[in-house]
């Protein structure tokens, strides 16, 4: 008789549809420009949809999947003296070490794998002499390229409030420690 091997279990996604709808925009946006260019004779319709698409895979990742995927999410804003403020949330230490595995490797591999495509698009653009469509690559590069400052800089941010709260929470015990052994004495 054989003996039965247990296997661990195979961590699924834990969303699905936000993963489903994460990559949707991004392939929508890629696959209609490379389709697009071949059987679409109008410039304008080529970029209006395809820079559409991009805006709403912008949109879905800043405000959507970055937030259930990984935990983070990233906003810019002007102060009165009318400086550029990167703003960060994060969800709590304890959440995000709950992010699903799988969701956060799917976030941040389709993020960088849409700019990588975007940037060969260029280049086949400009050996191709196309400026026109080197003008709609570099809208849809830009949007890509702006996701991945914005979340890696988040990313960042939450690495450095965690070893914040470390360096506070030793700091208090050793504090608390200290104190409770000169007042035994």
């Amino acid at each position: 008789m054989d003996p039965i091997q247990v296997q661990p279990p195979v961590e699924n996604y834990a969303n699905p549809k936000t993963c489903f709808f994460h990559v949707l925009f991004k392939a929508s946006a890629l696959a209609f420009y490379i389709l697009s260019t071949v059987f679409v004779s109008s410039f304008v319709i080529i970029f209006v949809v395809t820079a559409l698409l991009a805006a709403l895979d912008f949109w879905v990742v800043k405000n959507v999947s970055g937030r259930i995927l990984v935990g983070l999410r990233w906003w810019n804003e002007i102060d009165d003296m009318g400086e550029s403020v990167w703003k960060f949330e994060s969800l709590d230490q304890e959440s995000l070490a709950r992010i699903n595995k799988k969701d956060s490797w799917l976030f941040w591999w389709t993020l960088y794998l849409t700019a990588a495509a975007w940037i060969i698009l260029g280049i086949f653009s400009v050996i191709r002499f196309e400026a026109d469509f080197l003008l709609v690559v570099a809208v849809c590069l830009s949007l890509s390229i702006a996701n991945i400052i914005g979340f890696t800089k988040c990313q960042k941010d939450a690495k450095k409030q965690l070893q914040q709260f470390a360096t506070q929470t030793l700091a208090s015990r050793v504090s608390s420690t200290i104190q409770s052994a000169f007042s035994a004495v």
